[in-house]
């Protein structure tokens, strides 16, 4: 009579061990053109997610743009209002039609 109870159990004990099988160098190789579908699918995905990440830093940069733009348009006209405290109102519209020329002519 053999001292194993079930063909599964092992004589050692070591039972929480995966059960050993034959050495088949062959048996998980895939082809050649497998490989190959699998990494064009793999290069078409990651394309695709960098094009979806590229537009996405894109619109963020887009409204970060707006932002930094509205900020500066504040700015702008808090400091034509400070201006105009102290100014007559023509000068200060003298002052301003020359600074948006100049900003005009260095960009």
């Amino acid at each position: 009579m053999s001292t194993l109870t079930a063909p599964s159990l092992r004589k050692n004990g070591k039972q929480w061990h995966a059960p050993r099988t034959a050495f088949r160098p062959t048996s998980n190789l895939t082809s050649y053109a497998s490989r190959i579908s699998a990494q064009k699918s793999a290069a078409a995905t990651k394309s695709k997610e960098r094009e979806m990440k590229a537009e996405k830093e894109e619109e963020r940069q887009r409204r970060i743009q707006g932002i930094k733009d509205r900020r500066a348009a504040k700015e702008e006209k808090e400091r034509f209002d400070k201006m105009a405290e102290r100014m007559h109102r023509k000068r200060v519209e003298r002052v301003r039609r020359r600074e948006k020329r100049n900003k005009l002519l260095k960009s």
